[in-house]
C-alpha cells in the first residue's frame, strides 16, 4: 500500500490575509506554495489580482511559489490546464522534499483538487469543435443547458470558447483522471468578521488604486488586450476598463468595484460552505490564530 502524500490547503475569501498566513506556515514547515487563483496565473495582471509578491518573503527567506505568472492574458487557461499544472507542481514540491501548501480562493480550482474532479481533455481541432464554433452563443448556451441543466460554473456562459469547451466536456464519457488517490488534505479556512472584512476590502482597494492599478490596466490595453477581454476577467479589470472608456467616473468606479468585490467574497464563502456540505472538513481560523494552525499541521503530518 502506497504511503499517503500530505497537502495543506489554505482557502478563504479575498482580502482575509491567506497569503501571509500561508507564507508564515510554509516557512515554519519547510513548504512551498502552489497558487489556486484563476487570475494570478496571468503575466502582467499583478496589482488587480493581488499577487503581493513581497508577501512571499518571511524573515528574509523567500518561499517558492508555483502557478503564478504562467500564461499571457490573451492565452486560454481553464480548469483542465490548472489541474495538469497543479499535479506537475506537486511532484516538483515532493521532489524538493518540501511540504505543499495549496493556497487560494478560487473555489472551482480548489474543489477540483480536493474532491478529485475527473476532466476530459479538449481537442480544439476536432470536427465537433469546428461544428459548434459555427453556432451563435445563444444556440450554444441552449445546447449546454440541455446537456447540463444544473450547470454550476456560470462563467461558462460568458465566453464562446468556454461554452464550446463545456459542451465537449458534457458530451464525452471519457475522462482523463489526473488525480493522485494517495493525496491526503488538511484544509484550513481563513475568515473574518463580516463588517471588518468589508472595511478591509475597501481599504485594500484604495491602496491598489493608488499603487498603479489603473496604469496596469492601461498597459494591458496597450499590449493589445481588448476591453472585452478585460471585462471577462471581471472585478478590477472590468470596472477599471469601464472607467478608461468613459462609462464610469472615478468615484462610481471605485464604489461599484468595492461593492462587487464584497459580493464576490460572499460567493466565495457560499462555495466553501457547499464544499462542507459535500463532506470536506474545513478548519476555520482567524488570520491571527497561527498557533492553532501549527498544531493542526503538526498532528496531520506526524
Amino acid at each position: 500500500m502506497n504511503k499517503s502524500k500530505k497537502v495543506i490547503v489554505i482557502l478563504g475569501p479575498t482580502a482575509v490575509g491567506k497569503t501571509k498566513f500561508a507564507v508564515n506556515l510554509a516557512n515554519k514547515f519547510n513548504g512551498e506554495i502552489i497558487s489556486a487563483d484563476s487570475r494570478q496565473v496571468y503575466i502582467g495582471m499583478d496589482i488587480g489580482t493581488g499577487k503581493d509578491l513581497s508577501d512571499y518573503t518571511f524573515q528574509n527567506r523567500t518561499i517558492k511559489t508555483h502557478l503564478i505568472d504562467v500564461v499571457k492574458p490573451n492565452c486560454e487557461f481553464n480548469l483542465y490546464i490548472f489541474q495538469k499544472l497543479f499535479y506537475n507542481s506537486l511532484n516538483e514540491v515532493y521532489l524538493n522534499q518540501k511540504l505543499p501548501f495549496l493556497v487560494g480562493g478560487t473555489g472551482l480550482y480548489l474543489s477540483s483538487i480536493i474532491q478529485k474532479y475527473k476532466l476530459p481533455q479538449i481537442d480544439i481541432n476536432s470536427d465537433r469543435h469546428k461544428v459548434l464554433n459555427n453556432f451563435s452563443n445563444e444556440k450554444l448556451i441552449e445546447i449546454l443547458l440541455d446537456l447540463n441543466p444544473k450547470l454550476h460554473n456560470t462563467t461558462d456562459l460568458k465566453d464562446k470558447t468556454r461554452i464550446i469547451n463545456a459542451i465537449l466536456i458534457a458530451e464525452t464519457n471519457e475522462d482523463n483522471d489526473l488525480s493522485d488517490e494517495n493525496l491526503e488534505f488538511l484544509v484550513l479556512g481563513i475568515y473574518e468578521n463580516r463588517e471588518i472584512h468589508k472595511q478591509k476590502i475597501r481599504e485594500r482597494l484604495k491602496i491598489r488604486l493608488k499603487s498603479g492599478m489603473i496604469e496596469e490596466v492601461e498597459n494591458l490595453v496597450q499590449s493589445r488586450i481588448s476591453h472585452e477581454k478585460l471585462r471577462f476577467f471581471g472585478l478590477e479589470y472590468k470596472f477599471v476598463s469601464q472607467y478608461l472608456t468613459g462609462e464610469l467616473n472615478y468615484n462610481d468606479m471605485q464604489q461599484k468595484l468595492a461593492s462587487s468585490i464584497i459580493q464576490f467574497s460572499k460567493r466565495q464563502m457560499t462555495w466553501f460552505r457547499k464544499m462542507e456540505k459535500e463532506g470536506i472538513i474545513i478548519n476555520w481560523l482567524k488570520n491571527n490564530e497561527i498557533e492553532k494552525a501549527e498544531n493542526l499541521i503538526i498532528n496531520f503530518i506526524k
